[in-house]
This record gives structure tokens, C-alpha cells and sequence, in this order.
């Protein structure tokens, strides 16, 4: 792939994924940036849009961060240079950087988290700092120069009186200046910082992946959210005890019975999982249609071959079960038997859903119910 350096995607997930940084000249040629400085200070304004402002030096405070939405007058009171602006989730709000996201589809869709602008005048940055996730660094607009290398952990010095993980006493090992089209991708854990040469716009394409924590606790959120979760345990068969205050190992058998089938049941595990891992970071982009569609309306538009694509904001994935498929779409679960299970590859594969194939699904009455929830509940729209 021309945007990998010439890698084919299983050789950069063999050879770099969570392994190594890699640095990518014109991974993007002739890339221009889809959004403007202004364009991201206007959203940075807006309500809905998780933004940060990054002051090197603020009053003697060091790497103090700000958060938004702000007033256009707040931009007109930071310092000349040594500050950035960040916007998170970008791609949920410009198309344009959203179909970046497509150039990404070798890893697989839940994995996926966002795109975050970064705009800074010269000299600006965050820090020196590392990440828990893997992420792509594009350069869109102006030069920065990255310096990055070393792993960094919990135990990492970092610089006190900042409320941001800034790394102290760090070096790096290489360094490099991007300029617009370059990209380098960083594993989680690898020390680095970026400072703008001039005028600037960095994109980070982000990954997520559960920790432990949120494998454990929302599965078993999920277990118990189940019918049978308020069930009592019974013991019919209980036997006077030499002292009462004796836990009988048979006690213990029967809850490590329970606790093993409750958390042995891979259907479950794969159901709980699918919402968990498409539900939408931002409910404030995924609403409703303005018009809701009949499944007639529907039929007749992809028919004709009008584009259907996914909301900036949504997520799709499916699962195979033996007897049927599962698909996910915005926390939500539908399963699809027999001659209907092919849907959900269709719909998962990229966000621009293949019309002529889809054509083929408007005869299946149930089908066509199906794209007309996701098209009124807001996960699906007509380009």
C-alpha cells in the first residue's frame, strides 16, 4: 500500500503494528487539509465538540490545559506562539476527514476511534508525552517536527504542576519534520513530541482497545442486566455443620460452577461485546432523520442508485454465530438468519455501502425494515 511506504498492510501489522514507529514520506501526496485553522476554532466553539486549548506557559504555570467550547474572543487572547488548539472526534463533524478513515479499514472497524485535529503556530505542542493507543500521525497543513523513540510507562518522570502527562527527563532517538502528506505511525507506549515549525495542522488517526477493567466490568454489567440475574442461589441439599461459622468447600464449588458458566458463554461474551465496541462516542451526532423514511422511500432510492454511507459518528461490526450473524450498529444488536446473514458484511465493509448490492436486499420485507431503523434512527444517510 502507497500509504504504508510501499508495505503491503500485513507486513506493516507484522513487522510494525505495536511494535516499532515507523515514519512514512507522502503516505498522502498532494494532501491539502480539509479543514482550516478558523474552520477548527469555529467548532471548537460549538457545544457538542470536545476541544482543548495547550498553553506551554501559562502565567508561570507549566503545559496547562483549557477546555472547551470557547468564545471567539478567547482565541484572540493567546500568545503569538507555544500554544495548541486540539479538536477531538473531528471526523464525526467534516465528511472529508472522515473518508480518511476508509485508507485505515486493514484494522478491523472496532478498533477505530477517531481523528483529532491539532492546530498550533509556531512553536506550539503538547509536550513530550506517550500514549496507550496506536495512532497515525498525518501532517495536513505547515511542518512539525517529531521527536519520538523510547518506551515510557507509568513509571516514566513526568513534570510537576501540570494537570497533562508531560514527560520529564526524556530525550527521544530520532527526530523528524513532517511536512503535509507525511505520516508517522506511533505503537503505545513509545515517548514523543511534536513542535510546529510554522502555521500548522497535525491529524491523529486514534485506536482504541479495552482495558482489562472495562472487559471485566461491562460484561459482568451485562450478565447482570440478564433475566435469570436475579435468581437466588439454592441449596436444597444443605447438611447441619460441626460450627456454623464454617464456609463448606461445596459452597464454593457451586459459586466457581456459577461464576464459570455465566462467564464461559462465548454467545454472550460476543453479543456484550459487539454493543459495547460500536457504541457511538458522541450520541450528540447519531440522531434521528429530519424525515423519516417508509421502507418504500427507501427501496425506491437505492434502487435508483443514490449513495448510502454511514454517519460520521456511527459504527458498524458484525460477529458469526453458527446459526446466525450478528450485527452491530450503534450499541444496538440485530441477528440475521439464513439468506439474510450476508447483510451484515455488506453493510460493515466500509463506510459507502455498495448500492448495486444492497439493491439486492429491497426485496426481503424484513431486510428493508432493518435499513429503514438505521436510516431513521440517524446511522445510515443518503450522501
Amino acid at each position: 500500500m502507497d500509504m504504508l511506504g510501499g508495505l503491503t498492510a500485513s507486513e506493516f501489522l507484522r513487522d510494525y503494528w505495536q511494535k516499532k514507529p515507523l515514519v512514512i514520506g507522502q503516505a498522502f501526496p498532494g494532501l491539502t487539509s480539509p479543514v482550516s485553522p478558523d474552520e477548527l476554532a469555529g467548532l471548537a466553539c460549538e457545544e457538542g465538540v470536545e476541544s482543548r486549548i495547550v498553553l506551554e506557559n501559562d502565567n508561570g504555570k507549566p503545559w496547562q490545559l483549557h477546555n472547551g467550547p470557547f468564545t471567539p474572543e478567547r482565541f484572540s487572547e493567546l500568545p503569538e506562539q507555544d500554544w495548541t488548539l486540539l479538536v477531538q472526534g473531528l471526523d464525526h463533524w467534516v465528511p472529508e476527514v472522515a473518508d480518511l478513515l476508509e485508507h485505515f479499514r486493514f484494522v478491523p472497524n472496532w478498533r477505530l476511534d477517531d481523528i483529532m485535529a491539532s492546530y498550533a503556530p509556531r512553536g506550539g505542542s503538547v509536550g513530550p508525552h506517550y500514549d496507550q493507543y496506536d495512532v497515525f500521525l498525518l501532517q495536513a497543513q505547515g511542518e512539525r517536527r517529531w521527536t519520538f523513540g523510547g518506551h515510557c510507562d507509568q513509571s516514566s518522570p513526568r513534570v510537576e504542576g501540570t494537570p497533562l502527562r508531560i514527560l520529564s527527563s526524556w530525550d527521544g532517538e530520532e527526530t523528524v519534520t513532517l511536512a503535509p502528506g507525511d505520516m508517522l505511525y506511533l505503537p503505545p507506549g513509545v515517548g514523543h513530541h511534536g513542535v510546529a515549525v510554522d502555521d500548522c495542522i497535525t491529524l491523529s488517526i486514534g485506536f482504541r482497545a479495552p482495558t482489562v477493567d472495562d472487559v471485566l466490568t461491562g460484561f459482568t454489567d451485562f450478565l447482570c442486566s440478564q433475566a435469570d440475574a436475579s435468581e437466588h442461589l439454592r441449596d436444597p441439599d444443605l447438611q447441619v455443620q460441626d460450627n456454623p461459622g464454617t464456609i463448606q468447600p461445596a459452597v464454593i464449588d457451586t459459586l466457581d460452577d456459577l461464576l464459570r458458566n455465566k462467564l464461559g458463554d462465548r454467545r454472550k461474551l460476543s453479543l456484550w461485546f459487539g454493543q459495547y465496541a460500536t457504541a457511538p462516542k458522541s450520541m450528540d451526532i447519531v440522531v434521528p432523520a429530519e424525515e423519516p423514511a417508509s421502507p418504500e422511500d427507501l427501496a425506491a432510492a437505492i434502487q435508483s442508485g443514490e449513495q448510502l454511507r454511514w454517519n460520521e459518528g456511527s459504527r458498524f461490526a458484525y460477529y458469526d454465530f453458527e446459526d446466525d450473524t450478528a450485527l452491530f450498529v450503534d450499541g444496538e444488536q440485530y441477528l440475521l438468519k439464513g439468506d439474510a446473514r450476508p447483510m451484515a458484511p455488506l453493510l460493515c465493509a466500509g463506510a459507502y455501502i455498495d448500492a448495486d448490492h444492497l439493491a439486492q436486499f429491497t426485496d426481503d420485507e424484513a431486510l428493508l425494515g432493518l435499513l429503514c431503523t438505521l436510516y431513521n434512527q440517524g446511522s445510515v444517510y443518503f450522501e
